[in-house]
């Protein structure tokens, strides 16, 4: 727990994200660092169910396997990303990020998620 924690973290410090949240297949919080104040739980439940949506509409039409799915928001951005089978990450971020930044911090995250997952 702690080196999942560790690399929230570390994504929350390079990327200026505002939290990050690891996310079980079936919905549940293995880990989250977020500088507000929110239900873990209930963001993984929310999580894992935009991301099932995402994966039958990206089927439904016929695009392949589904890599991220982003929310836009008048402040800011929610981004999921699957890690294979293994987990979902999401990241919330405020409205003035670098998305090429989050984007390139998300993909170092996953990695080191692989390797300990």
């Amino acid at each position: 727990m702690d080196r999942f924690n560790s690399i929230l973290q570390t994504l929350i410090n390079n990327s200026g994200a505002d939290g990050a949240i690891l996310i079980s297949p079936d919905g549940l919080a293995i880990s989250s660092v977020f500088r507000g104040s929110y239900d873990e739980d209930r963001v993984a439940a929310m999580g894992a169910a935009i991301l099932s949506l995402g994966e039958r509409v990206n089927s439904e039409l016929q695009k392949g396997g589904l890599e991220q799915l982003y929310v836009k928001g008048s402040e800011g951005y929610i981004l999921f990303t699957g890690i294979g089978n293994s987990a979902v990450l999401g990241v919330t971020t405020s409205g003035d990020v670098k998305l090429g930044l989050i984007l390139m911090e998300v993909k170092r995250a996953i990695d080191s998620f692989k390797e300990v997952l």
